[in-house]
Formats: C-alpha cells, structure tokens, sequence
C-alpha cells in the first residue's frame, strides 16, 4: 500500500478538470439568450446587429435549447458511464468533447433557432452526457473516502467555472464578429482543448490500493466513510437509498438551474438604474461560475469532514432563504446583495455536484462508479423542470417571484430527505 497518491493522479484531475472547463459552456446560456429574445418581435429576422440573420425568440423558447441540453445530458451519463467503465475514460471524454465541439459550430451555421435546438441541445446535451460521464470517476479510483469530496470537487469545479471565462469570451465574440463567430471558435477551440486533455485521463490501475486517511494522535476520524464493497448497477436500483439519492439531486439541482438560466436578465432587471451593468449582464453569469466553481471544491472538502449530510443540509436551507428574499432584492434593486444572493444559489448548485458523486461512492463503491453515477444522475436532469416552469412563469406574470418560491419549498423537502437517507448496507457485509 503506498504511502502516499501517485503524480499520475493529480495529473488525471486537473486534467478532467480541463475537459469539464469546456463541457460547462451550458452555464454561458444567457449570454446568447440576452441577444436573441424580444417577446414582441419573436419570430421575426433580426437585420442589424451582432445577431443579423437570426431570428428574435420568446423567453419560454429559449429555455428549450437550454433544457434539452439539460435531459440529454441526463440520459447519456448513463451510457457515458457504461463508457467509462469498460472502454475507459480517454475514450468518454475525447468523444464527448467532439460531440459538443460539432453541435457549437452546427448551431453557428444554421443561424436558426433549429439550429440552437440541435447544435446546442441535442448535440451539446449528447456531448455533456458521455464527456462529463468519464473525469470524475476515473479520478476518484485514485482517492480513499477522505479525500472524495475535494476531489469531485475539483474535477466538477472545472464545469462550474467554465461560465467564469465562457461568458465573458462569448460577449466579446459576439460584440466583435457576432453570434455565429461566436458558436464556430468556441467549437474549434473546445475540439483542441479535450484531444490535449482527454488523452491523460486514466483510472488506477488493477490491485492499486488507496492510501489510507493519515490519522494524528487524539484527532476524530474523518466523518466520510465508504463501503468496502462494490456494488453492481442492478445492485443499486433495487434499494431505495438510490432513489433517495435521486431526489436529493432533482432538488439540489433545480434551483440552481433556475437561478443560472436566468442570471443575465436578473442582473438586467435589477440594475436598471446602472447603464454598464444592464449592457454587460454577463458579469453576473460569470460571477456565477466562479461561486459555481468554488462551492463545488469548498463543499466537497468540507463535507469530508463534517460529513455529506451535514454539508448538504446547511447549503440548501441557506439557498432556500436566499430564494425566498430574491424577489425583494431584485425589485429594491440592491446589486450587492443581488450578487451576494445569487451567489449563495450558485454555490449551494455547485455544493451539490460535488457531493453526489461523492456520496454515490460513499454508498455503492468506486470500481463501478462511472455507471452507477450516471444512474444517480438523472436526478440532475430531473431539475431542469424549475427552469421550463420558471419560463412559463415569467412570460404570464412577468416576473419570475412564484418561480423562486417553488424552487425554495422543493429545496427544504430535498433536506428531510437527506436526513432520513443513510449508506445501504450489502448482503455480504
């Protein structure tokens, strides 16, 4: 048993940190929305402007590209997962990136909202699915329970982030050749980015043990702890730990969502007495992905210590009353906190990626993680309803208040789950 991780593990995480950085374009959603949506011109072409020849779209259609992309992501974890598993994760991940990569350029050159459908949906949602599917697990086969939240969270962080250079990049792309220039460079830029990065990922090796927790005299045990078994797919489905499992994440996640599909209008809403701000909303969508990116590192590594329950309970019912006071902050028009309240939705979302895998692992064992979270993970697919509803919300009433207050009941049912929910035991333990 070595003492100690091997180089080739870290290199293995900041490596699927990278793919991850180029599969979170999803979070950058708004900023193409921001340029496309005009409820009283929908359907019309659009003549002048860095979106000339495109068409204006309503707010319930631009959230369709978006939660396409969400279910189709959802789906393919699975098979993704099945990739990762037995053809190994160079394979998932390069594929995936491809996948995306050739939806941006499609939905570039159709210049249509079809083309957002299938390009930034259907391809994207595809590419996402078996991509994603292969860092986190061939990273985690490397680490003990002590150390699995830190490192789904950094490996998920890299998705997070993305928003933090994607949306900043895509305004500046669209500001300079426009909408279409935007969607082909980022295509080709991310095709180059997974070859490089996708081609280091790779799982421990057979018979390769886990260093243990180092343990100093007198301190208390690291409250993450595993099972020392592995359990089958067709193990996990039939315990209701999983199903728990799901709902734990349908409610982590359909928050955050709701808050990321949304945050440039937010912004433009509530700052309207702020010229820059309202012309650059990006900036809260960025903001975003760096809170995004942070809370799936800071929980992942506080949860190893305070246990997955624990980390889950305090980010979701802090979400839950930022949700509940986000109507006010936006009518006040208070843009510190708006940024401070959003901030909190954004971690307490990318809180959650971390700590499902994790917790996935905790139960059910890494050797067959990569299928075994995928299955779990239709959970997070699950939360794109909010952010369907929310559109629907807000073209009838014109604010997005009911939609917040939804969001936040789900949340602190998702708690009390989490509360009842506890490690399966296996017949063979």
């Amino acid at each position: 048993m070595a003492d100690k991780v091997p180089g080739k593990a870290w290199v293995v995480v900041f490596s699927g940190t990278a793919v991850n950085l180029c599969l979170g374009i999803l979070y950058a959603w708004s900023v193409w929305t921001k340029a496309l949506i005009d409820v009283k011109k929908a359907g019309q072409l659009i003549t002048e402007g860095p979106a000339a020849g495109w068409t204006y779209i309503t707010n319930a259609q631009a959230a369709t590209p978006f939660s396409l992309c969400v279910i189709i992501f959802a789906l393919l974890m699975i098979p993704g997962g099945r990739i990762q598993d037995r053809l190994g994760p160079k394979v998932g991940a390069i594929t995936g990136g491809l996948f995306l990569a050739l939806g941006c350029i499609i939905a570039g050159l159709m210049k249509s909202y079809g083309g957002l459908v299938f390009g930034f949906g259907v391809m994207g949602g595809i590419g996402m699915g078996i991509g994603y599917a292969a860092p986190t697990p061939a990273a985690l086969t490397w680490f003990g329970p002590h150390k699995r939240g830190l490192v789904a969270g950094l490996v998920v962080g890299g998705y997070g982030g993305a928003a933090l250079y994607i949306s900043p990049l895509a305004a500046y792309l669209i500001a300079t050749g426009g909408v279409t220039y935007s969607w082909i460079f980022l295509g080709i830029f991310f095709a180059a980015v997974v070859i490089i990065a996708g081609s280091q990922l790779a799982k421990a090796p057979p018979g390769y043990v886990a260093p243990p927790a180092p343990v100093k005299a007198g301190a208390a045990p690291a409250k993450a702890v595993g099972t020392i078994v592995d359990w089958s797919p067709s193990e996990i489905v039939k315990t209701w730990q999983f199903f728990a499992l799901v709902l734990m994440f349908a409610g982590t996640t359909q928050s955050g969502l709701l808050v990321i599909a949304n945050a440039a209008p937010i912004l433009a809403t509530a700052a309207k007495g702020t010229p820059f701000l309202v012309a650059n909303a990006w900036i809260l969508a960025s903001w975003g992905g760096l809170v995004n990116a942070l809370g799936r590192v800071g929980t992942g590594m506080y949860s190893d210590k305070i246990g997955r329950d624990n980390a889950y309970t305090i980010n979701c019912l802090v979400s839950a009353l930022c949700l509940f006071v986000l109507p006010m902050i936006i009518a006040g028009g208070n843009v510190v906190i708006l940024f401070l309240a959003v901030g909190i939705a954004y971690w307490q979302y990318g809180g959650g990626l971390a700590l499902m895998p994790a917790y996935t692992a905790d139960f059910f064992g890494p050797k067959n993680l990569g299928m075994n979270y995928g299955l779990v993970f239709l959970g997070w697919g699950a939360g794109f309803f909010m952010t369907r509803l929310a559109g629907t919300i807000r073209d009838i009433t014109g604010t997005l208040t009911w939609a917040f207050i939804l969001s936040a009941i789900v949340l602190i049912v998702a708690v009390v789950i989490s509360r009842v929910t506890k490690r399966p035991m296996h017949a063979t333990e």
